[in-house]
């Protein structure tokens, strides 16, 4: 199968999927060495799952809703997945920069609850969330710069990177 998008689209997935699957192999193990965690216990895992399950689903709208205007808006026919060639400022994007990366956070702290492992819950989902900022912060945007240019500029400093207001997020989830 032939991937037709750029490197560091490609490397950045795999560096994702990486964390969140190293994420849960050694919280598993870490949560495995300790008998009286919570991990062992049944209604934790039945309420955590429930908790998790909800929490996947605002996760996975948010990174649709993000994606879907990138892909009407954001790029024309011929330019591969997950590439855009303008800048989308409507919509969500009107709200915030990155609502597709804000969804796509969401990710590790739904699998921690998912899987009920109170080491991905209170360690790794947040280091693997605060990863995931940094690397929005540092790559996403510094492409976003070097792509639009000014008119990137013009827009981040009028629309914020992420948004939390009760607007934005009924926007983003519903």
């Amino acid at each position: 199968m032939k991937i037709n998008t750029s490197a560091s689209v490609v490397v950045r997935i795999v560096l994702w999927l990486g964390l969140i699957f190293g994420g849960i192999a050694f919280s598993i193990y870490r949560d495995m060495q300790n008998s009286t965690s919570l991990f062992y216990n049944l209604f934790f895992h039945i309420v955590s799952f429930i908790f998790g399950l909800l929490l996947l689903r605002f996760a996975f709208r948010a990174a649709a809703k993000g994606g879907k205007a990138l892909a009407k808006e954001g790029r024309d026919r011929d330019l591969p997945r997950l590439e855009t060639n303008r800048l989308v400022t409507s919509g969500i994007y009107a709200k915030m920069r990155h609502p597709m990366l804000f969804g796509l956070l969401l990710i590790p702290l739904s699998v921690a609850f998912l899987l009920g492992s109170v080491t991905f819950i209170t360690l790794v989902a947040p280091l693997e969330m605060l990863f995931i900022a940094l690397m929005v912060l540092v790559f996403e945007e510094m492409e976003c710069k070097k792509k639009f240019g000014t008119a990137y500029e013009a827009y981040s400093k009028s629309v914020p990177m992420v948004c939390v207001s009760s607007d934005c997020l009924r926007e983003l989830f519903f």
